[in-house]
């Protein structure tokens, strides 16, 4: 039992570590692999390990991005510092509509939304809308061509759209990408936003999940600690490699196609749904 857990935690890591930042839902992927490939654990474990090994996706952007994000950088001049202090005041703006409104409604919507159809529902509505924004917004000049050109208001609107990453499926990069696109951010801004969002939210979700988990009683397995730490170092792994990947991706191609894959998983999971 113990092999067979960690072959499949592996696998769930390469998933978590693929689908986390590619604007295709790192949740919604894992909840679909979870109704083919479960773990032999209780399911209060693997609703908490699904959201825990997104922290080894974090630490990749931190490795990634740790020049840019750090303010006390000795390599950074004054006014650097002070560009990267303002940025982090963004981040922590953009926080504020996701963590007021998740803290109520994140348990009532895993318990009624981690479910295929609403899934499957919610992978094709962003589909259809990444490549319906995406041509509306083809060919146009962007307001905001660096970080240091957001506005406050301009990074709440998008702190709004990662609230709707509540919802099973919607992916929380896809989400603030498609409000950073709408609101005039370049592409590069978009997903550069997004992955520096990324870092003290879902920091914050799993602390928060890890807390609700011993809250309840509930105490780690060593075969547990294990899983979990196995699962989070592919993520970790496997993020770099994704990372770079988009990085070089958008630097001359646009959002559409995974609109295009959206769809068709969508289309997939729901004739699995009602046919099979």
């Amino acid at each position: 039992m113990l092999l067979s857990n960690i072959i499949k935690a592996i696998v769930l890591g390469v998933v978590q570590g693929i689908t986390e930042w590619l604007p295709i839902s790192s949740t919604g992927h894992l909840i679909l692999f979870d109704e083919f490939l479960k773990l032999n654990e209780p399911k209060e474990f693997m609703d908490l390990f699904n959201v825990v090994i997104q922290l080894g996706s974090i630490l990749a952007v931190v490795v990634i991005f740790f020049h840019k994000m750090n303010p006390l950088s000795s390599n950074k001049t004054k006014a650097e510092k002070e560009d990267t202090w303002k940025l982090w005041e963004k981040v922590v703006i953009a926080m504020i509509p996701s963590v007021v409104i998740g803290l109520f409604l994140n348990d009532w919507l895993e318990e009624h939304l981690q479910k295929i159809f609403p899934v499957a529902v919610t992978l094709i509505f962003y589909g259809v809308a990444f490549i319906v924004i995406e041509r509306l917004h083809k060919g146009k000049q962007s307001k905001f061509a660096n970080l240091n050109s957001l506005t406050m208001q301009t990074v709440l609107i998008i702190g709004c759209f990662q609230v709707l990453a509540l919802i099973p499926g919607t992916s929380r990069s896809g989400a603030t990408i498609l409000g950073a696109i709408i609101f005039g951010c370049s592409r590069y801004v978009a997903m550069e936003f997004s992955f520096f969002l990324a870092v003290p939210t879902m920091f914050g979700a799993s602390g928060l999940k890890i807390f609700k988990f011993i809250l309840k009683g509930n105490t780690f397995t060593n075969e547990q600690v294990l899983i979990l730490g196995i699962g989070s170092l592919i993520a970790f792994l496997i993020s770099i490699i994704a990372i770079k990947f988009l990085l070089k991706f958008i630097q001359t191609r646009d959002f559409e196609p995974f609109g295009w894959y959206r769809i068709g998983l969508g289309i997939v999971l729901l004739a699995y749904l009602f046919f099979i």
